[in-house]
Formats: structure tokens, sequence, C-alpha cells
């Protein structure tokens, strides 16, 4: 029984990160009005910048260039309920047609807030 349940929920995982990397790579393509915020980002060479370790990743936070923030934060802040509901209402917001930073509809206090619960 713990057997079928353990595997039915890892093909839930499986699911649910294959959702996710098509939502991120939908969103990439979407905002050019924050690919003029000047941070530090990939370039075509593929080279990441430096802050951003092995199992992390960047986004920006906040609905305008003057206040957004740039983060970075662990590949498990993905399965964080909040933050899953920050990146539908990205998706609303923003479609899948963004280039660049992942970026998120919210204040940068916002997403502070939910990376203070999870740690």
């Amino acid at each position: 029984m713990i057997r079928g349940e353990r595997r039915r929920g890892l093909i839930m995982f499986k699911n649910l990160i294959k959702r996710l990397q098509n939502l991120l790579q939908n969103l990439h393509s979407r905002l050019p009005d924050l690919n003029a915020v000047e941070f530090e980002e990939v370039e075509e060479s593929g080279i990441v910048p430096d802050d951003v370790k092995e199992g992390h990743f960047a986004i920006v936070a906040g609905k305008n260039e003057e206040r957004a923030q740039r983060f970075v934060v662990e590949l498990g802040l993905l399965k964080h309920p909040a933050f899953l509901r920050l990146l539908e209402l990205a998706e609303e917001e923003y479609g899948f047609e963004h280039k660049g930073a992942l970026a998120l509809p919210c204040r940068p206090d916002e997403l502070q807030n939910i990376l203070q619960q999870i740690m």
C-alpha cells in the first residue's frame, strides 16, 4: 500500500516539475519591460552569474523596473504552495512569451515573506 502511494506521489511530483519547467520556459519570453532592468544575467555564452550557485535560480520580484529586486533562491522553492501561486499570477499577468529573468508580479517584501516562511 505504501509503495503505491509513494509511486503515485513521485508521478505527481514528476508531472509538477514538467509543468513548472514549461511555465518557466514560457515566462522566460514574456516580460520585455523587465529586460531593461540591468541585472547580471546569463549571457548567450551560457555563463551563469557567480551568485547563482548550483541548485539555485534568479528571479525578479516587482511590478515595475524601479522597485524590482533580484533574488537568488534554491530550486526547492518551486514546490512551495505560496511560490506556486506567484507563478500562476505571473502566468496570468505576463503569459508565456517572456525573455530574460523569471519575473514575479509581486512586491519584493511579499517574496521575502515567503522565503522567511520556508527557512
